[in-house]
């Protein structure tokens, strides 16, 4: 017999409490729109900007990995209330996917041939590492909130316009600083499989013990040949991320100093790489474009 997903249960039991009532809107009687992630909670926050249209609320926390997020009865009631619905998609809220229907994904307008994909798999969530998807990814947010708040619609598509010349800028620095790193070091080992679209638009390699999801099994087999790889090219440094368990990392740099061998485990002091999520707000990181500059800054800096 096929098990129901506990939250399955819990979506019918608020619903059943909430009735047919119609969506209600924030306290302060704008509307609500709810995002699932902290880059499309930035993404609106950049296309709103001097506006008040409406009140943003997050469903998961910055810090959290929305890969193994398990949702809470009150995120449901967000997600169900809200004005406007905004998610990732490309299952990348993974536990979350079936109460998102209702909503807009950013990524509903990629092409296929521009996203990787996992051997003959599932498609890599993580294309913000993709400026140029990124941006496809902005103007979604911005056609959803045009069309939602038409009398805003001139401020929208100017901070739009604005922030593409920012994102252009950007990538003309992380292409300037990834020419400092040699050829032949140039390979970012991460605990799990992030930096796909990042190798492939600015020319390096990236491996991880872990697939493209958190949610995954890692094997001794993968780890030894993570080791191999390591000691073979002569790695430097290998890097936490924010919201992955370091214990693998470490483990690596065990296996590696076994063998009469050194690498940097890089993660102490606000210099793990930030991958799945943005920074806490006021920290480092807590926007698109300082988190890419905060991650470029910091592989440079140890592969160089």
């Amino acid at each position: 017999m096929n098990k129901i997903h506990p939250f399955f249960i819990l979506a019918a039991s608020l619903m059943l409490l909430m009735g047919c009532s119609e969506a209600e809107s924030s306290e302060d009687g704008r509307p609500d729109v709810v995002v699932t992630t902290t880059f499309i909670y930035d993404m609106v926050q950049v296309i709103s900007e001097d506006t008040d249209a409406f009140d943003t609320s997050l469903v998961i926390p910055a810090g959290e990995d929305p890969h193994i997020y398990q949702p809470k009865a009150s995120d449901l009631k967000l997600i169900l209330e809200a004005d406007t619905l905004i998610y990732q998609g490309l299952n990348f809220e993974g536990r979350m996917v079936d109460v998102l229907d209702e909503g807009v994904s950013v990524t509903k307008n990629f092409s296929k041939d521009k996203l990787m994909f996992e051997g003959e798999g599932e498609a890599d969530p993580h294309f913000w590492f993709d400026i140029d998807l990124y941006k496809s990814a902005t103007n979604t947010v911005y056609e959803t909130l045009a069309e939602a708040y038409p009398e805003h619609r001139d401020t929208f598509l100017r901070n739009r316009d604005a922030y593409f010349e920012e994102l252009d800028a950007l990538d003309a620095y992380v292409g300037d600083r990834i020419e400092e790193i040699p050829p032949s070091s140039r390979l970012v080992i991460t605990p799990h499989d992030a930096f796909g679209y990042l190798a492939s638009n600015y020319d390096l390699e990236v491996h991880a013990p872990q697939g493209i999801s958190t949610d995954s099994e890692v094997s001794n087999s993968t780890i030894e040949e993570t080791a191999n790889l390591i000691m073979s090219r002569d790695i430097k440094a290998i890097f936490v991320e924010t919201t992955t368990n370091p214990d693998q990392m470490k483990r690596l740099q065990e296996i590696i100093d076994s063998r009469r061998g050194a690498v940097e485990v890089v993660g102490s002091e606000g210099e793990a790489l930030l991958s799945d999520s943005l920074a806490q707000e006021g920290d480092s990181g807590d926007t698109y474009i300082s988190m890419f500059r905060h991650n470029i800054d910091t592989i440079t800096e140890h592969l160089k």
